[in-house]
């Protein structure tokens, strides 16, 4: 048996145990989660980085407390680019961009008497690594959106990269500047969350989708434009990474119409080697991020 605890950390934090042999593990017992109140998803934003790791911890140390095996492995996920244990950049969670991450959360957890090694990775990484675990596939090329603040590309196994999707160009558009990293023309700027609000000052997101449907012609041509965009991305990676499944999920995947996205991903791919491709959007669910970010930490120890 091999036990670990997984966290994430995206708009809450939420952190779970888990055991049973690598690639065969399941969440064992509850979850801890902060916010408590699952309709809170801007709870994070503007908490100071050293009040994160305390609340990390606190998600942390009852879950070790409670095991009733040693924990080899704490596996962290969170947005941004995360390369070596430190969050380089982090444009929806900005407290923690160049944060030492590992380092600093071992040590507030070694102050309360826990040695375990802290182990780092992007959130939609996660997301890939639990469905690979999830299915008993860990030799597999898993590939995943995450649509929820802003827009996660997740890919299991792990390659040495950047792999921030959703900051790749899909508009030469010089007036597309909604991205919270500044960028021009980028994927989360029209996806996202705060680019939504920006672009839609008047609305929230789940009102433009809602006034899509009702018939409303701007709302209706910027969901067009949302999907046009994420088939635009998916289409970059198929034509770079081969075909094979794409799956979808986070927050905001109720807003997404597969019909729609396949219509116009087919008007995007037209090499016939790489129309194999398949699209499956999965409901959100955090206990499949807990699980891949534990498996991921177990997974680093033997690297």
């Amino acid at each position: 048996m091999t036990t670990s605890i997984g966290v994430v950390m995206t708009e809450h934090i939420v952190s779970g145990r888990l055991s049973g042999p690598l690639g065969q593990q399941k969440l064992e017992g509850g979850r801890l989660r902060y916010p408590e109140d699952p309709e809170e998803t801007e709870g994070l934003i503007g908490v100071p980085a050293g009040e994160i790791y305390d609340l990390l911890a606190s998600q942390i140390a009852p879950l070790i407390a409670s095991s009733p095996e040693p924990v080899g492995a704490i596996g962290v996920a969170v947005p941004g680019i995360v390369r070596n244990g430190a969050v380089e950049d982090s444009p929806n969670l900005a407290q923690i961009k160049g944060v030492r991450l590992a380092d600093q959360l071992g040590s507030v957890l070694m102050a309360q008497g826990i040695n375990t090694p802290v182990h780092v990775l992007n959130d939609a990484d996660a997301v890939a690594a639990g469905l690979a675990a999830t299915g008993g596939h860990l030799d597999r090329l898993i590939r995943v959106w995450t649509l929820g603040n802003g827009i996660g590309y997740g890919r299991w196994p792990y390659a040495d990269g950047v792999w921030e999707g959703g900051h790749v160009t899909v508009t030469l558009d010089p007036k597309e500047r909604y991205c919270g990293c500044g960028g021009v023309g980028h994927l989360e700027g029209i996806m996202g969350n705060r680019a939504m609000r920006l672009r839609f000052l008047d609305l929230e997101p789940d009102e433009v989708f809602a006034n899509a449907k009702q018939g409303d012609t701007r709302c209706r041509e910027f969901v067009d434009l949302w999907h046009r965009a994420l088939a635009a991305g998916t289409a970059s990676l198929i034509h770079l990474g081969g075909p094979g499944k794409f799956y979808f999920t986070g927050l905001n995947v109720g807003f997404l119409d597969l019909p729609l996205l396949r219509g116009f991903l087919d008007g995007m791919v037209k090499m016939s080697p790489l129309q194999s491709y398949s699209l499956e959007v999965l409901p959100e669910d955090d206990a499949i991020s807990i699980l891949g970010a534990g498996v991921a930490a177990l997974r680093a120890q033997s690297w």
